[in-house]
């Protein structure tokens, strides 16, 4: 395929863009590449249509092709794999220009799980008012070109989405239960975290800027925002700790205006009793203490957080053990191998 003839068919470069709606770095980009990204082979073959072009899917994709017939199934054209956090999202091109995304790591992102299939969570009743009707015929099954004798199943972005959505709507109205509100947690901060990347894409696609970022740009950007709108979801200290601080000191009030001195418990329980390491991390990494700069959110993401995280409810669990707060102390200095100490003092006698 000689990217510059197909160009000069319609005038040349100005002219192709201008009928395509497009900026002139756009045609510019394929020629200097000698490549045409599939996405634009469809308005290409109508445009050609229209302007009595003589152009051939063939001489697109630089290989003889037919149409597909008879329950021949799409093929996977280009493939792909969107980082989601620590996770990978299977996705696909097909012949026929679907955007799809594998149904089973859609699975995997969404329920964390290895096996079974998506259906299974989805068609929930609780779910059943929130999911789009007829969501399971947007199931695509198509095949790899490497792999022969075998199908895949994958799912329509848009419908992944609004999959994504509806398990958003099902949380906000509260029916969801403790299994089912965490797979909406993943759900929420994918749909966030991709509406900022859309607009960045489309942002970039307008200035001419996505010829010029690096190539794997977006997915790191996706990977950061993710990470921070799970942060948002995610309590690093949950209600339970307030709640069991409020009974072991009696505390009448809602927790939602806790006293400052649950704040040296805090300090005591929790970055007292945590790993050694983490506790140096943060007296030599923590800034002083100021509106939206705690303790918590400065400690590292992959080690820090997640050994935090693990005592919190550790230590949830203990004091729901306990009907005193110098009980909690007790339970957790014999929990951490804390060595008790006596100390005797002498006074001198008094009416002696």
């Amino acid at each position: 395929m000689d990217v510059r003839q197909i160009v000069d068919r319609f005038g040349g470069q100005a002219p192709l863009a201008r009928k395509l709606g497009k900026g002139p770095s756009t045609v510019a980009y394929w020629v200097k590449n000698d490549t045409i990204p599939s996405k634009w082979h469809r308005d290409l073959l109508k445009l050609a249509r229209d302007e009595g072009v003589g152009l051939t899917a063939a001489e697109l994709v630089g290989q003889d092709t037919e149409p597909l017939k008879g329950d021949v199934l799409p093929m996977a054209h280009l493939p792909g794999n969107l980082k989601v956090g620590d996770n990978e999202l299977a996705c696909y091109v097909l012949s026929d220009d679907r955007r799809v995304i594998s149904r089973s790591s859609a699975m995997r992102f969404l329920a964390q799980t290895g096996g079974g299939d998506l259906e299974k969570y989805v068609d929930v009743q609780t779910m059943v008012p929130y999911v789009p009707r007829g969501w399971k015929d947007e199931l695509v099954e198509f095949t790899l070109p490497e792999v022969t004798h075998k199908r895949v199943m994958g799912l329509r972005a848009e419908t992944f989405l609004e999959i994504c959505r509806a398990y958003m709507a099902a949380r906000d109205a509260g029916v969801l239960t403790e299994r089912q509100a965490e797979i909406a947690m993943r759900a929420g901060s994918f749909v966030a975290a991709c509406s900022t990347i859309g607009l960045i894409a489309l942002i970039d696609e307008a200035t001419g800027y996505q010829y010029e970022r690096a190539e794997d740009a977006l997915q790191f950007k996706l990977k950061l925002f993710l990470s921070e709108e799970m942060r948002k979801w995610e309590k690093t200290f949950p209600d339970e700790l307030w709640l069991e601080f409020g009974r072991l000191t009696g505390w009448a009030d809602p927790i939602s205006s806790r006293p400052k001195y649950w704040g040296h418990l805090v300090n005591e329980l929790v970055y007292g009793y945590l790993d050694p390491d983490v506790a140096e991390w943060l007296k030599e990494n923590a800034p002083k203490p100021r509106h939206g700069q705690n303790y918590h959110q400065w400690l590292n993401d992959q080690y820090g957080l997640k050994m935090l995280t693990q005592h919190i409810w550790l230590l949830v669990g203990i004091a729901s053990t306990c009907q005193t707060m110098p009980d909690l102390r007790q339970q957790m200095a014999f929990r951490f191998g804390r060595v008790p100490l006596q100390l005797t003092m002498f006074m001198e006698p008094r009416g002696i």
